[in-house]
């Protein structure tokens, strides 16, 4: 089995003890929230450490898990903060116009006019929905939606992203006043 982290998909990321017979509060990064559970040995992203679900029930907003060999609440105290991942190739091929969040990063973003944007760095969930993190050459990173309106065409094969942005998205002037290179509101 190979460590190589480029080949794991990460799962989900342990938390906190959950009472003294070594069950944890795991938060599974997915649609399902117990599908990290579904793929047999998960193991830490080095691949030193193997975990395996014994059960694990949905509570609010995380899955109360207990591992194999994980007894008591100082083991599971111990776990805090380890994320869990899968290989990549356990997991099934995506429907058309799916994606695996780990096969985006680090594709290049391009405009609709074709000028290189940046690099995906990571898709982030604040709440309100799917965005990409786009770190350009130059500056901070910024945020587009992971919507068809804002991204209307995605390549894996050729690496290549195409983002559909309204002439004014990287407008800075919100406060209303004009700078005299920004027509009037």
């Amino acid at each position: 089995m190979t460590s190589d982290s480029s080949q794991k998909v990460l799962m989900a990321k342990i938390g906190a003890a959950h009472g003294i017979r070594g069950e944890v509060r795991v938060k599974p990064f997915g649609d399902d929230p117990l599908s990290f559970a579904n793929y047999g040995v998960l193991t830490s992203k080095d691949g030193a450490t193997s975990f395996e679900v014994e059960k694990a029930r949905v509570q609010k907003t995380v899955v109360v898990t207990k591992f194999r060999n994980v007894n008591d609440r100082n083991r599971a105290e111990e776990l805090n903060g380890v994320e869990l991942y899968i290989d990549r190739d356990q997991l099934p091929e995506p429907e058309e116009d799916e994606f695996y969040y780990s096969d985006l990063n680090g594709l290049a973003v391009v405009d609709q006019n074709g000028n290189i944007l940046g690099k995906i760095v990571a898709v982030q969930d604040f709440g309100a929905g799917d965005l990409l993190e786009i770190r350009p050459k130059r500056g901070r990173t910024f945020y587009i939606p992971f919507t068809r309106d804002f991204v209307p065409d995605i390549s894996l094969s050729e690496g290549l992203v195409t983002a559909q942005l309204p002439d004014d998205y990287f407008s800075e002037d919100s406060s209303g006043s004009s700078d005299g290179d920004s027509p009037d509101r």
